[in-house]
């Protein structure tokens, strides 16, 4: 980790952990689990992460983590912030979670918009296979869906089923 050498090259670097394209806005994450057992266990003296909020967006957690990681002697650090005290578990956690909040807004807004304009609004459907459209000078159109036709008599089936009153549950 050569930032980190750069930064304070005191520092040993002893594990990396990583939890690569999962959302900070859940603590379920293995690399952050790992992470939590190692510091439980006296693996290291400090944590360095990028920001805060890679090591979580939600205020509950980074509060506890913090806590946890206090009680246990080690010192959290990040390259944005710096060493990170009670005032930036309270502020940025907070900012933290308006920007998630805002975000899952701005997400539901998009996905009304896509289906207020007659296609998907993310996901796959059993039954249905994307559809992407080229509309010109390479660019695709997204979020029509077609017919799987080998996955369709499935479906239709389950809806036979349901209209004669069968359940999915025994």
């Amino acid at each position: 980790m050569p930032r980190a050498d750069r930064r304070n090259p005191g520092w040993e670097l002893e594990q990396v952990y990583r939890d690569a394209a999962i959302s900070g806005a859940s603590a379920n994450r293995l690399g952050y689990q790992a992470m939590v057992a190692a510091a439980r266990d006296g693996g290291f003296d400090i944590i360095l992460a990028e920001a805060l909020d890679r090591l979580s967006r939600d205020q509950e957690d980074i509060a506890g983590l913090y806590k946890r990681l206090k009680f246990a002697g080690i010192t959290l650090f990040t390259l944005a912030e710096g060493e990170i005290t009670e005032l930036h578990i309270g502020l940025k956690g907070t900012m933290n979670a308006l920007f998630l909040k805002d975000l899952a807004e701005k997400t539901r807004r998009g996905q009304m918009g896509r289906i207020a304009a007659g296609k998907s609004a993310g996901g796959l459907c059993y039954g249905y296979k994307p559809a992407p459209k080229l509309i010109g000078k390479g660019q695709i159109e997204r979020g029509d869906r077609r017919i799987d036709d080998f996955e369709a008599p499935i479906v239709k089936q389950i809806f036979r089923s349901f209209a004669e009153g069968l359940s999915p549950w025994p």
